[in-house]
C-alpha cells in the first residue's frame, strides 16, 4: 500500500509495530555481541561501541537516510540529532537501575572516554557546518567525508585505548572489570555471527518502514518534522540502547553498557553524513532549523557534562546516581519541554 494513502490510524500502527520489533530484536542483540565480546576478545567497551552501537543505531541510520533521500532533511537530521540525545538521557536511566554506585564509576574505561571525546568532535564538526559556506562537490559537503575519517580514526585509538592503555583507572571496589566470560558454554562464533547479521537486518528493515509511517504522522498531526524526528523517531528507534543497556547492567556487563550507549551517540553522528549523500538537494547541514540546532548544542552539552562524569566517577550522589546523571535528566527533559511549547 502506497503510504502517501495511509490514513493517521494506520500509519500509527505501523509505527508502533515497527518500534515493538526494533525493541524485541535489540533486546535480543545485547547476548549476542556480549558473547562476540568474550569470543573475539575486543572487549566489551569496543564491542558495545562498534557492534552494539552501530546494531541497535541501525534503525535510526537507515530511518535518516531514506528521510533525505525523500527530501525530508529536517526529519532525517532531527532524528539522528534527537537520538544521540534520548540515549544519553537512557545512561541516565541505567544509572539508577544499578543501585550498587554510580555506573560511571563502576564502568570507569578508558576506551569508553575515548568514545566519548571522540562523539564531542564529531558533534563540534556538524555544529561548525551550517557557519561554512554552502559549497558541495556531487552534492556532498566537505565536512561529511570528514565525519566519516574522524569516526574511523576515532574508533582506531579507542582500540588502541584497549589494548595498550598508557593509563588505567583507580580500582575501588565497586569498579567492574571488563573479564571475559566462559566461552565453553556458548554458542560457535558462527552462529553468534550469523545471528547477529539477522538482528541487524532485522532492525535495517523495521527502520526503513518506520519512516514513511513517521512523514504520514507529521502531516496528518500538523507537528514539524523536528518534533517528529526528536520525539517519536528518535526514541523509538533508541529503545533498543534503553533495553539493552538496562539488560547489560543487570548481567553485570556494565563496561558493555555504557559503552553501547557511548558508542552508538557516536556512530548515530554518521546518520548525517549520511543523509547528506542521500540528499540530492545541496548541503543537509545548511537546512537545519534553529530547533535541530538547538538539539545539536544541547547533546554537545549532555556529551560533556557526560566526559566529566566519566572522569571524575563519582561514587554515589543524589538519589544514588551520579550528579552528572541528574544534569542529564534535568537537561532531556527540559529540552523536550521548549520544544513542544
Amino acid at each position: 500500500m502506497n503510504p502517501d494513502s495511509w490514513t493517521l490510524l494506520q500509519a500509527v500502527l505501523v509505527f508502533s509495530s515497527c518500534a515493538l520489533v526494533i525493541a524485541i530484536a535489540g533486546t535480543r542483540i545485547t547476548r549476542v555481541v556480549d558473547q562476540l565480546a568474550d569470543r573475539t576478545g575486543i572487549g566489551e567497551a569496543a564491542a558495545g561501541a562498534v557492534l552494539l552501537g552501530a546494531a541497535t543505531s541501525i534503525g535510526g541510520s537507515v530511518l535518516s537516510v531514506t528521510a533525505a533521500w525523500h527530501g525530508n532533511a529536517e526529519l532525517a537530521v532531527s532524528n539522528a540529532l534527537g537520538g544521540i540525545a534520548v540515549q544519553t538521557f537512557f545512561l541516565a536511566v541505567a544509572d539508577m537501575v544499578y543501585r550498587r554506585a554510580n555506573l560511571e564509576h563502576a564502568a570507569a574505561s578508558v576506551p569508553n572516554m575515548m568514545q566519548n571525546a571522540l562523539l564531542i568532535t564529531l558533534l563540534a564538526l556538524i555544529m561548525t557546518a551550517p557557519l561554512l559556506p554552502e559549497v558541495t562537490l556531487w552534492g556532498i559537503h566537505p565536512v561529511t567525508p570528514l565525519l566519516f575519517i574522524a569516526y574511523v580514526y576515532g574508533i582506531h585509538l579507542s582500540q588502541g585505548a584497549h589494548n595498550s592503555p598508557m593509563w588505567a583507572p583507580t580500582r575501588t571496589r565497586e569498579t567492574s572489570e571488563d573479564k571475559p566470560d566462559d566461552t565453553s558454554q556458548m554458542s560457535s562464533m558462527a552462529r553468534l555471527w550469523s545471528e547477529f547479521a539477522l538482528l541487524f537486518i532485522i532492525l535495517g528493515v523495521a527502520g526503513w518502514t518506520l519512516e514513511p509511517s513517521a512523514t504520514v504522522i507529521a502531516a496528518k498531526t500538523g507537528l514539524t518534522q523536528t518534533i517528529v524526528g526528536v520525539m517519536l523517531t528518535a526514541i523509538s528507534t533508541s529503545i533498543p540502547e534503553l533495553v539493552t543497556s538496562i539488560a547489560a547492567v543487570r548481567r553485570g556487563a556494565l563496561t558493555l553498557a555504557v559503552g553501547g550507549i557511548i558508542g552508538g551517540n557516536a556512530f548515530d553522528t554518521l546518520f548525517t553524513a549520511a543523509s547528506d549523500v542521500a540528499y540530492r538537494e545541496g548541503s543537509i547541514y545548511h537546512t537545519m532549523t534553529d530547533d535541530t540546532l538547538f538539539w545539536a548544542g544541547l547533546t554537545l552539552l549532555m556529551s560533556g557534562i557526560l566526559m566529566m562524569g566519566l572522569i571524575r566517577r563519582e561514587r554515589q550522589g543524589p538519589g544514588r546516581i551520579g550528579v552528572e546523571s541528574v544534569l542529564l535528566i534535568l537537561l532531556y527533559l527540559g529540552g523536550a519541554w521548549l520544544l513542544l511549547y
